[in-house]
């Protein structure tokens, strides 16, 4: 089971943003959803569409497994 970003402790968020490898859309979404911001919010912030924003979360939680 896959847990949402925001259940991650600080300690393993600060641990994934080192070695994720995340580009500058992965790392803003990544902090934003550790903030448990719905997706369509996200979109908003980060001035992209809904689904562009979930292409790019998809992209983050391949690189979370790759790492747990």
């Amino acid at each position: 089971m896959f847990l949402k970003i925001c259940d991650y402790t600080q300690t393993e968020l600060d641990y994934l943003q080192v070695v994720c490898n995340f580009t500058d859309e992965e790392n803003t979404l990544f902090l934003l959803r550790s903030k448990d911001i719905p997706l369509e919010e996200c979109a908003e912030r980060m001035n992209i569409s809904v689904p562009t924003v979930k292409r790019i979360s998809q992209r983050v939680k391949k690189k979370i497994e790759r790492e747990l």
